[in-house]
């Protein structure tokens, strides 16, 4: 039987009767199609079955960008049998941070119970986690979370000064500004921030931590989502319930409390409703920051501040 190369331009064909099996991991996957691609593996060059092309692309890297799972599947196998499942493109990206790339949560289980390194990061230092985080990818970041139990330290890894979860909340906090610029209207968008919500969900849940602080700048997610006025990530992160939450509410970035930034966000609509957040989770109106002021005395002039200040302050 003669199989076409679905690494090709042409899309993988059906071939034969869609029978589905039950592999040891748990995940549905057709059996024609898989013993199709081991067949056309087994039939392939050697070098180009095994090696990297000009751009360090391993024929993994290419079934796993185009979503093709069997095909993957088997090309993962023969790499494992090589040891070179984790081989890097020019980009340092693997097959799993390709797969977590293209949002194919099956291809990186698939990749997970093969064995791939889920610690594996790119040229920037980023992880699974980061990638999952970034792109606000629920459900490849809850395929990882379950594979990382007993293995938490990927939580904390920092890919250019920030953990997943320090990515997670700036990715919601991008698309809620831009569901604010629609007027809210957007339902793509309100979806999407729903899923970024629950990555962050998710993270926190898997172990991460709301006292982690990005390398440069000190924040923890609370300053982050606190900076952009992105009222929905501070109402969520203030309702989880912590023994200390009055000493995160008042962790300092470069001196600069939750509230501070609050005070500074002048012209946001939000920015009254942060301050009582803030205050009633035990937000300390007198800290003061590195240029010796307080919250009050970064608040905007005028009748507006006025206005915010009379009842926060």
């Amino acid at each position: 039987m003669t199989v076409a190369d679905p690494s090709m331009a042409s899309p993988w064909p059906l071939l034969g009767p869609s029978q589905a099996t039950q592999l040891s991991f748990g995940s549905s996957m057709d059996a024609n199609k898989l013993e199709e691609a081991r067949m056309l593996l087994s039939g392939m060059d050697y070098t180009r079955a095994t090696g990297q092309d000009e751009d360090g692309d391993t024929i993994l890297h290419i079934y796993t960008a185009k979503g093709l799972r069997e095909c993957a599947f088997a090309a993962a196998e023969t790499l494992r049998g090589l040891g070179r499942l984790d081989a890097k493109e020019h980009k340092g990206k693997t097959a799993l941070l390709v797969a977590v790339t293209a949002n194919q949560p099956e291809i990186v289980q698939d990749l997970l119970s093969l064995g791939t390194d889920i610690n594996a990061c790119d040229v920037k230092g980023q992880t699974a986690l980061h990638l999952a985080a970034h792109y606000g990818f629920p459900g490849v970041l809850q395929v990882s979370c379950v594979n990382i139990a007993g293995n938490v330290k990927c939580l904390f890894f920092f890919a250019s000064g920030m953990t997943p979860l320090h990515c997670a909340a700036i990715s919601h906090s991008v698309t809620m500004k831009a569901l604010l610029s629609s007027g809210m209207a957007d339902v793509s968008l309100q979806t999407k921030a729903a899923e970024k919500l629950s990555c962050v969900h998710m993270l926190l849940n898997a172990g991460a931590t709301l006292l982690s602080q990005e390398i440069k700048s000190n924040k923890t997610v609370l300053h982050l989502a606190v900076k952009e006025g992105n009222i929905d990530l501070v109402r969520y992160l203030l309702r989880i319930p912590l023994p200390n939450m009055k000493d995160f509410v008042n962790m300092k970035a470069h001196g600069h409390t939750a509230l501070h930034m609050a005070a500074g966000l002048h012209g946001n609509p939000h920015q009254e409703e942060i301050l009582r957040l803030l205050l009633s989770r035990g937000a300390d109106p007198s800290i003061r920051n590195l240029e010796n002021d307080q919250p009050a005395h970064l608040l905007q002039s005028g009748l507006q501040g006025e206005q915010v200040s009379c009842p926060s302050f």
